[in-house]
């Protein structure tokens, strides 16, 4: 039950901060600081990336009806037309744009998700990058005061746009950056609105977050290592938690940046950073 409880925690806490700019891999390790999951290090690795599919399940099920690019083909037509008249080309494009936005972090994750997790996956690399990116939306957001937004909707944006969005994401692959954050803040650099820089965030974690669980699954498994029945549901239960909260944390997000900023969450990223910081240079003089 101990367990269960910590997974509890933990999926609530991954359900709003994988939406909202504060960094969700960050938190999870300063939680992780605190408690952690009885179990080895490669399932902790593991669950860590795995927990997100159940943030990520909320995202297809509130946006299927946007999402999806197919629908009942056109009774009258035959053979290649019948196939053609089932695609919802515009969705179709849009697709194909968020995976020339995964390719920048595809790549750099496939070079060195090993080198980041061994030497930048500790509380120090994610305070300094809380505060670094709190301090960039409070200056962008001041910069992008008065400026028109130049992309409103999805469809608008180019596949130039899509593959810049997909190097600001990469940018994420430090733990504390915020994935979401990166291409927030990127998104709004290039003229995006907030609403619309927003919901291609969402989208884009589709593939991204599927394509790094299964990476950290792959590695699991070449690990020799066994998933027990007590695991999977330690993965399961943390999945349900963090897919009902995030639609609570999406729906959250959607409403507060029809009037305000992101400004706020950058303060908060500069309290959480340095209390941090502050925290653990504590821990290790009375250590």
């Amino acid at each position: 039950m101990i367990e269960f409880l910590k997974v509890l925690i933990l999926g609530i806490v991954e359900g709003v901060t994988e939406w909202l700019p504060i960094s969700s891999t960050g938190h999870m390790l300063l939680l992780y600081q605190l408690f952690h999951i009885d179990e080895q290090e490669p399932f902790w690795s593991m669950f860590l990336v795995v927990i997100q599919l159940g943030a990520i399940l909320a995202v297809i099920v509130m946006y299927f009806s946007r999402l999806w690019p197919f629908r009942r083909p056109d009774p009258d037509a035959k053979g290649t037309e019948k196939f053609v008249s089932m695609l919802r080309m515009p969705r179709i494009v849009m697709w194909l744009k968020i995976l020339v936005s995964c390719i920048p972090a595809a790549v750099i994750g496939l070079l060195f998700d090993d080198w980041i997790e061994e030497h930048l996956y500790n509380y120090i690399t994610v305070a300094v990058m809380l505060i670094v990116y709190g301090v960039l939306f409070i200056v962008v957001e001041r910069w992008n005061e008065g400026r028109n937004a130049k992309v409103r909707k999805i469809g608008e944006i180019t596949w130039f746009y899509a593959f810049l969005i997909g190097v600001f994401q990469a940018l994420a692959i430090i733990p504390g950056t915020s994935r979401s954050g990166a291409t927030i803040l990127g998104a709004i650099i290039l003229g995006f609105s907030r609403k619309c820089a927003s919901e291609y965030t969402f989208f884009l974690a589709i593939p991204t977050m599927f394509g790094a669980s299964l990476l950290k699954t792959v590695k699991f498994i070449a690990s020799g290592t066994t998933l027990t029945g007590g695991q999977a549901l330690l993965i399961i239960f943390g999945m349900v938690v963090a897919f009902v909260v995030s639609i609570a944390a999406i729906r959250f997000l959607l409403t507060y940046i029809r009037k305000h900023d992101f400004k706020v969450f950058g303060i908060y990223r500069i309290v959480l950073g340095v209390v941090v910081l502050l925290f653990f240079a504590v821990n290790s003089l009375f250590a």
